[in-house]
C-alpha cells in the first residue's frame, strides 16, 4: 500500500473518479500493527475495485483533526472527491469488519 506523502497527493487522490481507500494508521499504534497481519490479504483481494493508499496519522494530524479522524485504525472511501463510507473508530477492526466495510462502500458505489 504506498504512502501518501503530501496533502496535494491526498487531494488529488480522493476526486478521482477510481475508488480509492484511506486507510489511516500509526507505527506506535498496537491495533494498527494487529491490522498488519491481514492487511495486505485484504487489499489483494479488492485490488481492480478500490485503490489503497496509507495515512499516517502523526504526520497528518491536521488532515486527520479536519476529517474527524480521531482514532485509528480507521478507513474512508471515496469516490468523485465524495467520501462514499467511513470506518472510523479507535477500536481494533477484524479482517471481516474490513471486509464487510468495503463490501458496503462497494455497494455504495454501484447505485
Amino acid at each position: 500500500m504506498q504512502a501518501i506523502e503530501g496533502m496535494d497527493q491526498f487531494f488529488t487522490l480522493v476526486r478521482e473518479k477510481d475508488p480509492t481507500v484511506m486507510v489511516f494508521s500509526a507505527d506506535w499504534c498496537p491495533d494498527c500493527r494487529y491490522m498488519d497481519t491481514y492487511i495486505d490479504e485484504v487489499v489483494n483481494e479488492y485490488q481492480g475495485k478500490f485503490r489503497f493508499y496509507h495515512v499516517d496519522r502523526d504526520k497528518f494530524l491536521d488532515l486527520c483533526e479536519t476529517l474527524d479522524v480521531l482514532g485509528i485504525p480507521s478507513f474512508i472511501a471515496y469516490r468523485d472527491g465524495q467520501v462514499v463510507s467511513r470506518f472510523v473508530n479507535g477500536k481494533r477492526k477484524t479482517k471481516q469488519e474490513v471486509t464487510d466495510f468495503l463490501d458496503d462502500a462497494w455497494a455504495k458505489m454501484q447505485v
